[in-house]
This record gives C-alpha cells, structure tokens and sequence, in this order.
C-alpha cells in the first residue's frame, strides 16, 4: 500500500513511507534556494528551507506544466494500446499476486478457500490499540479469528460472482473495529487492507460468523468486504459487463454520478480514477434518466443490488463536467505528470483509508487512466517480471546508485521497502518525484534534522532524501520498474 507498502501473506513491512530529505553537500546545489530576494531575515530560509517548508521546492514547482516544459517529447507514446494489452497479459501470467477468477474451477475447495483467508487473516503479534488509545484485548482478538468461521468452511462450493456496487473497504478480518500499533496514531488502520472500486468483479468465497461479511477475490487482491457492497450474479453477465462498449474512463481523481432518489442504487456513486463504466450513448433525447433530462450528462450504467441482494443493471447519470475520456489516455510523459497532479495534496489514506489512496494505489490509479495495470501492493509491484524492471542489489555502491538515478525518465518507479514513488523530472539533473508519503526528514544547511509531516500527494527531490539520520533514501532502493520498452 501506499506507503502503500508490502502486506501479509505478504506481512507488512515495518517501515512505510517514510521517505526523508537529505540536503548533500558538493552532491546537490539547488538554484531555487537563492535567499537575494528575501527582504526580511527568515530563520526557515537561513537554514536552507524555501517558503514551501520542504527542502529543494518552490512554488512554482507546484503544478504539472512546471515539470513538462522541461521534456523533450512530452507528447510521444509510450506504449500504445497493442503493447499495453501484451503487457497486461504477462501481468496475468506471470504474476502471482493476480489472480484470473474468470478462471476459477466451477467448484472451490476447502484447502483453497481457507489458504486465501489465512493468507491475510492472520494472528497479530504485536500491541494493537483501538482509536481511544486502550489496548485491544486478547479476548477481542480472538472473537475476530472465530467470525472467520474457518470451521464452517464446506467441503467444496461452487464459486460464486458478484460485481461491487460501491467503494468497498477490504479488511484483514470481517470487522469495523480499527487498530492501531501505538496510541494517539490512528492514521494506519492495521486492518485495512485496500479497496474496491464499483464495477469491479469478484469472486464470493465465504462467509464471516455473523452473516454481514464476505471473503472476496479480486483480480487484485483478496480479503473481507461488507456484503451490501457486492451484488451476486452469474458469471456470463459478471464478466461481459467490464467488457461493453462503447465506454468512458475516469481520467480525474474521482468523478460522481448525480444524485438522484428516483433509483438509489446508482445515487451519487464515487469512481475513481481508471474506473471504466459502460456509455449508454444512444439513449433517446426525449426519455428521461431517473427523474432528470440527461442532455447535460453522460448516461452511463452501473450494477447496482436490489433488495435481495442480487445483480441488477441501471442507467445513472455522470455530469459533463466530470473528467472523463471516451477511451484509456495515450501513455505519454505529460499525460503521466498531469494524472499525477490530479492528487496532488490529497491527503494520504493507508490501504485506501479515508476514501482516498495510499502510494501503490496512487501509482496503480495512475496508471489504470492509460489501460496498464499494476500489481495492488509495493512488494509485488516492485518484484513483478511483467515490466521492465532494474534489480539493484545491495552490493551496489552509493556512487552507482546515483549513476542510476540520474538517468531515470518521467513515470519510472521506484521501490524501497514499502514505499514507492514516480519520476515527474528532473531540476539541476537529479530526479525529482511525486508520491503519497506520510513525511519526509531532512538536514537543513546547518547539518539539523528537519521533519515535516506532508500526509499526503507531494513532489520532493530524490537524491536528498534520508532514511535515517545515517543512511540515504537511495541506497534503500530495491528496484526500478519501467513502464516501457
């Protein structure tokens, strides 16, 4: 996650994005910090600090076109829509952290079933408080494994789908209840493990104890989701739904189909960027669209679940205004930069958190706006043989490091335990990126640690950053992936 990070079965790495800034000295002149326009004495700017409060930016840095004029060929593909589609193919082959549930057996065993559960539904170790800051108790923990309802697990099934019908939180365990590893720090809910976007498919697995909750696989993930967010259907409408065309893309952070008290189901629905939803594009002029005249929208048509909780197709109205596409925006430098600033300040959501994103879902919601998919989770994204990928091996020197670095190009990302951040350019001919931290840390001139507690979509140089008061970001990284030949 984000920093979408590294998860269970796939246990969560320890440190998330605790990406830092590290000014080096004879390494890094920036030429934005010139203090000659300051009229007043500033202890922030005597220290090496721009009035942004982070090290190494300016305000005009602060918008997409900053970072484009400094390409050469912006507007060149990338990829084009033929090498996309082979890439994703080889995601779907090679990657086992996707899973193909079109292709699922027609009937699941209890073996199967229960290895997905206990692959994320494991038992915490460690302190885990709730968000007054008690300890949760031992008995509460072992409520939570008994509504896996592991034993009620049948022989063999037969696998059931369903589409989402609205955002949908995937927890660790069929419950509510947010933990937290240290008091007074309710930012990183340990239970939270991703989200799901409406439209996308599932496959129902089981049940929790208390009936509110199912275990889904997603061609992404696998974890527990509130029922009333799934409607079950059959495969053969499951699965032709995300195939119809014509369609749109959302191609803004998020986009929200109108409110409308006519059919609930449809009402005021949020999707997110990537999210592809079938166009309606020859509904008649003169039919009305659940109460309301459609000329000032797209009629779209979403899944929606009725009373039974079964299946059910509904047109639903997305404004024009809304930041869509009639197909997956061409894979260019500028379109990368521009997907990228869409969220910038938008605060940061640990395992899609707080109705936002953490840093792997930032840069797979970046992506999913040009067709490319991208594993869920850090760890995965960072190893997957379906890219382009540049191992860089422990052995590796700082100075080869930097060698490294300095010849990444814009959308290149890079992975350090945890983390993961994207290339938007360079300044003075270091990379700069932009990412979904938590904070970063760096020393100001006065050889000082400064920490600044960004939360949320940010730009900050690359080289300067610091893990530790000793150790430089870049010799944290593990692996470049390249989203090109």
């Amino acid at each position: 996650m984000g920093t979408v990070s590294s998860r269970r079965p796939r246990r969560r790495a320890s440190a998330r994005c605790i990406a830092a800034c590290w000014l080096l000295p004879g390494l890094l002149s920036f030429g934005t910090l010139s203090l000659s326009a300051i009229a007043a004495p500033d202890p922030a700017r005597d220290r090496g600090i721009p009035a942004t409060g982070v090290i190494g930016i300016e305000e005009g840095q602060l918008n997409a076109d900053y970072w484009i004029r400094q390409q050469a060929k912006p507007d060149a593909v990338i990829l084009d829509t033929g090498a996309i589609a082979k890439q994703n193919a080889r995601l779907a082959e090679l990657d086992p952290s996707v899973h193909d549930i079109e292709r699922l057996p027609a009937t699941l065993t209890r073996e199967r079933v229960r290895g997905w559960i206990q692959a994320i539904s494991q038992p915490r170790d460690e302190p885990l408080f709730d968000e007054r800051g008690d300890a949760v108790a031992e008995p509460t923990l072992r409520e939570l494994e008994a509504d896996l309802a592991l034993d009620a697990i049948p022989a063999q099934q037969s696998v059931r789908y369903g589409l989402v019908v609205r955002r949908a939180d995937l927890r660790t365990y069929p419950t509510r209840l947010r933990v937290f590893n240290s008091r007074g720090d309710t930012d990183i809910d340990r239970f939270q493990e991703s989200a799901l976007f409406p439209g996308t498919p599932v496959a129902v697995a089981h049940q929790s104890r208390d009936g509110k909750y199912w275990f889904v696989v997603s061609p992404l993930y696998a974890a527990w989701v509130e029922k009333d967010r799934i409607a079950l259907g059959d495969k053969a409408p499951v699965f032709a739904y995300t195939r119809k065309t014509p369609y749109l893309v959302v191609t803004g952070a998020t986009a929200r189909t109108v409110h409308t008290p006519e059919q609930p189901g449809v009402s005021d629905v949020q999707l997110e960027m990537g999210v592809r939803v079938p166009l309606l594009a020859d509904w008649p002029a003169e039919q009305p669209v659940n109460g309301q005249h459609h000329y000032a929208s797209h009629v779209i048509e979403l899944p929606y679940r009725d009373a039974d909780g079964r299946l059910k197709f509904s047109p639903a109205l997305l404004p024009r205004t809304a930041d869509t596409a009639s197909d997956y925006l061409p894979l260019t430098q500028a379109n990368l930069v521009r997907q990228g600033f869409k969220f910038f300040g938008e605060r940061y959501g640990w395992g899609h958190s707080y109705n936002t994103r953490d840093c792997s879902g930032f840069v797979s919601e970046i992506y999913r706006s040009f067709g490319v998919q991208l594993p869920r989770n850090t760890r995965d994204q960072a190893v997957s043989p379906a890219y382009n990928r540049i191992d860089l091996d422990d052995k590796l020197s700082h100075e080869e490091r930097l060698k490294i670095v300095k010849s990444l190009e814009t959308g290149d990302l890079i992975y350090i335990p945890g983390h993961v951040m994207m290339v938007v350019g360079h300044q003075d001919g270091w990379p700069y990126v932009i990412h979904d931290t938590t904070g970063i840390t760096f020393r100001d001139r006065t050889g000082d640690l400064t920490r600044v507690h960004l939360n949320g979509v940010s730009v900050t140089p690359l080289v300067p950053l610091l893990f530790n008061k000793e150790q430089p970001t870049v010799d944290r990284i593990t692996s470049i992936q390249r989203i090109r030949p």
